[in-house]
């Protein structure tokens, strides 16, 4: 029997990759939120620290979820999909990938503008991308939390969306990556 549209799924290596950066990424957006208005401390040192470790990682796990993407194709869109639906899925999954990239690169200016080196896992210290600047550091602060807030709003915009598919539709685009969803929703 050959898989339709309505059927196609994502393969299990994208669907584990998809929920393990989902929740990265949010526990990471939370860190950074909560951290940047403590006062300074060793203990605030060391939630930047994990917070950069998180980015850094975020960004190899982009990477590698691009070029899965680029070599494994996606399920195709569901049939009677208004072709705006089409389009802001499209919008939305490029502005999460390039966010995905941005933050975490922007991230990682700042701190080379701050004259804070990051040290991937405090083992492995990564080149700073620019020199000390103090004025460049503010810009790209700024910069760095706009794309949050950017992310965030997409974020929600994706699960709203897939939430929509899912409760008002009753149509099988969560299933997709929750593959259970289709196996307990069979009659």
């Amino acid at each position: 029997m050959t898989k339709t549209a309505y059927t196609d799924t994502y393969t299990r290596f994208a669907i584990g990759l998809h929920w393990l950066m989902a929740l990265a990424l949010i526990a990471n957006l939370v860190l950074g939120l909560s951290m940047a208005d403590l006062p300074r401390s060793p203990q605030k040192l060391q939630l930047f620290a994990w917070h950069k470790w998180a980015g850094m990682t975020l960004l190899a796990l982009v990477t590698l979820r691009l070029l899965w993407r680029i070599t494994h194709p996606v399920p195709h869109a569901l049939p009677n999909t208004p072709a705006w639906q089409a389009r802001a899925a499209n919008f939305v999954h490029f502005g999460l990938y390039l966010l995905m990239f941005a933050i975490p690169l922007s991230g990682w200016l700042m701190s080379s503008a701050g004259g804070f080196q990051v040290v991937y896992l405090g083992i492995l210290p990564l080149p700073d991308l620019v020199g000390k600047n103090k004025a460049l550091f503010e810009s790209l602060k700024e910069i760095h939390e706009t794309l949050n807030y950017a992310m965030l709003a997409l974020v929600i915009a994706h699960a709203a969306a897939a939430l929509k598919h899912h409760w008002l539709d009753r149509d099988p685009t969560l299933a997709r990556m929750l593959p259970w969803l289709a196996r307990t929703n069979r009659h």
